[in-house]
């Protein structure tokens, strides 16, 4: 079930927001139930506020090259979207999009800026994920120019079991289409296939549809660990 209302709790802003301050923050935020495939705001538009996770999934994505997309990151619960385009920026320089539906908090950036200047456990939290999402592109830049797509496949799969678990059948607790996951990849989509049916054969993954188990964590992680750079 999707909850539609922020609990003041969960999301990123009230958890590391002073109790005195919330009252604020409920005056100030908007509720935005998202559908599949909803755009939250697209690369170059201009910077209105900033988006917070309460339910649902999205994925964080930018053009790479004339007709294709690279998916940087997917925020779940908890999770912030927009805080790329603080500071100087005056457009998004990325696009979010829904991949499952839920419930997303909105605030205007110049509340979200006066939030951060009265508190500073929110500010301190906010550098860490800036600092985090900076060393993570750093790497996936690095492994898209030297590691083979079988290598970057496996740890695409591996980052979204840690981040999303599994669920009751033992999948991925993600749904997503081939061409999402050759996005996150940064593989063709053919290649992507090819690489799928590969690991299939080889036991260490169990694909069908959407639904997507590991069977061979370790075999995943050699690949990925062998093929990457240090």
């Amino acid at each position: 079930m999707i909850r539609n209302e922020c609990d003041l709790k969960s999301c990123f802003l009230c958890s590391y927001c002073l109790p005195d301050w919330l009252p604020a923050v409920a005056a100030n935020r908007k509720n935005i139930a998202i559908k599949k495939g909803q755009s939250l705001f697209g690369e170059g538009d201009p910077v209105t506020g900033i988006y917070f996770i309460y339910s649902g999934i999205v994925k964080v994505h930018k053009r790479w090259g004339e007709d294709k997309e690279l998916i940087l990151r997917f925020a779940k619960q908890g999770d912030i979207v927009g805080h790329m385009a603080l500071g100087s920026d005056t457009a998004y320089p990325v696009s979010a999009t829904a991949v499952e539906a839920g419930t997303i908090c909105y605030v205007a950036i110049d509340f979200f800026e006066s939030t951060l200047n009265i508190n500073n456990k929110l500010a301190r939290q906010l550098v860490a994920v800036l600092a985090n999402d900076l060393q993570e592109s750093e790497k996936r830049m690095r492994n898209l120019a030297h590691m083979p797509v079988k290598g970057r496949v496996a740890q695409a799969l591996l980052t979204l079991k840690a981040q999303f678990g599994v669920n009751a059948e033992g999948h991925l607790n993600i749904e997503l289409t081939r061409q999402d996951l050759a996005s996150f990849t940064g593989a063709a989509y053919e290649s992507l296939f090819r690489v799928m049916n590969e690991l299939g054969e080889e036991k260490c993954i169990s694909a069908k549809g959407k639904s997507i188990s590991i069977t061979n964590e370790q075999a995943l992680l050699n690949l990925a660990q062998h093929t990457e750079l240090s």
